[in-house]
Order: C-alpha cells, then sequence, then structure tokens
C-alpha cells in the first residue's frame, strides 16, 4: 500500500511538489514544511509526529 500523494498544505494550502519538502503523520496528513515548523511538528489532526514525507523514484 502506497502512501497517499497530496498535492496541497491542508493547514495553508500552498502546493506541494511530489518530490518536494513536505511533513507527513502516520494517518498521511501532509503539511508543508514550513506549516510543520509553525506546528512543532504536531499532527493538529491526531496529535501524531509529522516527519519528512518520503520521495518517490522516478520510475
Amino acid at each position: 500500500m502506497a502512501l497517499e500523494m497530496r498535492a496541497v498544505c491542508e493547514r495553508c494550502a500552498a502546493p506541494l511538489d511530489q518530490d518536494g519538502e513536505a511533513v507527513i503523520c502516520s494517518h498521511e496528513c501532509t503539511f508543508c514544511a514550513q506549516c510543520g515548523e509553525t506546528m512543532s511538528h504536531v499532527c493538529p489532526n491526531c496529535g501524531g509526529e509529522l516527519v519528512p514525507r518520503p520521495k518517490r523514484s522516478a520510475e
């Protein structure tokens, strides 16, 4: 099962490139890196840790 690579930040609606900087929690809530920093890397939806979203290979 692959991660859903969301295209926009859930907080500020900034566009997110699939290979760009983003943070994600274990429930796949996704935010831009700046919002993640502002929220102290804690997901406002579930309280989980926000970590850097992995990048997909160019296959």
